[in-house]
């Protein structure tokens, strides 16, 4: 738009848009959408009409995993995890379960033992009262 050319429309909000022609000014007034109006730029952009340059697409590096050693656990060791069988894992783990129930129920009687130790050599049991020689209640014998 040339100067001294068009006219200036102010919105409430303050956005300044500028007519070439009134023809344009009045399709704007209308609230007619740019892009269904054949003659406007943003119809032909939007259709594909005349030269467009083509946008060349962002490329985006595509991440690539890499296997690295972790703490406890050495690159050899991981692969060797990984190529071992369904069923020898599987195998591993059941005698894993099977040697930790049995660990499980060895300890039990340990305590069990051990418990019964403490309890013979402590002999009955005595609350801090009855220890400091405090005096008993009687039971009721009236009714």
């Amino acid at each position: 738009i040339y100067p001294g050319r068009g006219t200036l429309f102010v919105r409430g909000d303050s956005k300044i848009f500028r007519f070439q022609n009134s023809k344009s000014a009045s399709l704007f007034k209308q609230r007619k959408n740019p892009r269904r109006i054949s003659w406007t730029v943003l119809y032909r952009r939007h259709h594909k009409k005349g030269i467009t340059e083509e946008v060349a697409k962002k490329r985006s590096r595509k991440t690539v995993k890499a296997q690295r050693a972790i703490v406890g656990a050495s690159l050899d060791l991981i692969k060797e995890r990984r190529s071992i069988k369904p069923e020898i894992r599987k195998a591993k783990r059941d005698e894993k379960k099977s040697a930790d129930k049995e660990k499980k129920k060895a300890d039990k009687a340990a305590r069990k033992v051990e418990k019964a130790k403490q309890a013979g050599a402590q002999g009955s049991k005595v609350s801090k009262q009855q220890a400091k020689g405090a005096f008993q209640k009687v039971a009721a014998t009236s009714r």
